[in-house]
């Protein structure tokens, strides 16, 4: 059996009044993919931002390979190997990239900071070479790219640190639907090859089905469901989980009458 990528065990958050994370635990084995689904305000990603680090739980646990994730690292090398552990793929990557920094610029910087020690050049090539890019993007700046290779760079950015886990946050969401089939099957090609576990933040049943293991439905900061995703989205056991499913448009689809379910909720 493979060991666990990732745990998550009674995360708490609070904002105010407001319970954003109410005892919420899940895992995630070696090479496993889990999808966390609801609408927004649901808590689902608070729930990744504390995996991340990018939140404190306000009580709980994260571990990762069975090692709790201290809230606080002291010192630059326990950050560094801290943030190893766990890397983050958001919606809009060219946020987080540097206008004025090349692909091969991002990716080198991101090898000095974490390995210092190791061939560059390269392990530059071959993260180019995984996410689908090659050396003929080595010299681009995020603007001269689309959508879709911005995107193949933030992956391959966050698989240079050789992280257990990737959390992507809608990280398909902004693209187009041919180009989001292509992300996937990028990513389920890394996943493979690996061994990398997949935390996928997404409000898209469709990214689910195709991608995910298993799934956990969140709404107002509680798991309402959870299990393996074919049996959840085939026989879904919780109202709040047929809802989310009848509001894909599909033949016959009312939303009236979805926004009246949704309301008697």
């Amino acid at each position: 059996m493979p060991e666990n990528a990732l745990e998550a065990v009674g995360l708490h958050r609070t904002f105010g009044a407001v319970h954003a994370v109410d005892d919420v635990s899940f895992t995630l084995p070696e090479g496993g993919s889990l999808g966390i689904v609801g609408e927004s305000g649901s808590g689902k990603t608070t729930a990744a931002r504390i995996v991340v680090g990018l939140e404190q739980a306000d009580a709980g646990e994260v571990l990762v390979r069975g090692k709790a994730r201290v809230a606080r690292s002291r010192g630059r090398t326990q950050r560094l190997a801290r943030a190893r552990e766990v890397q983050m793929v958001f919606q809009d990557p060219y946020l987080s990239l540097d206008p004025r920094t090349s692909v091969e610029g991002v990716l080198r910087e991101t090898l000095r900071l974490h390995f210092p020690d190791t061939d560059h050049d390269r392990r530059v090539r071959e993260l180019l070479d995984q996410v689908g890019l090659g050396t003929r993007a080595a010299d681009a700046r995020p603007r001269q790219l689309s959508g879709g290779q911005r995107q193949r760079v933030a992956i391959a950015r966050a698989l240079a640190v050789e992280p257990a886990v990737l959390v992507l946050d809608e990280a398909v969401a902004a693209l187009d639907v041919s180009v989001q089939a292509q992300i996937l099957n990028l990513l389920a090609d890394i996943r493979e090859q690996t061994r990398i576990g997949y935390l996928f933040i997404t409000h898209d049943l469709g990214v689910v089905r195709c991608v995910t293991d298993d799934v956990i439905v969140m709404r107002k900061g509680r798991v309402v469901e959870s299990g393996p995703t074919a049996e959840v989205l085939a026989a879904p056991q919780h109202p709040y989980t047929r809802l989310l499913l009848e509001s894909v448009p599909h033949p016959g689809w009312d939303p009236e009458a979805i926004a009246a379910a949704r309301r008697a909720l």
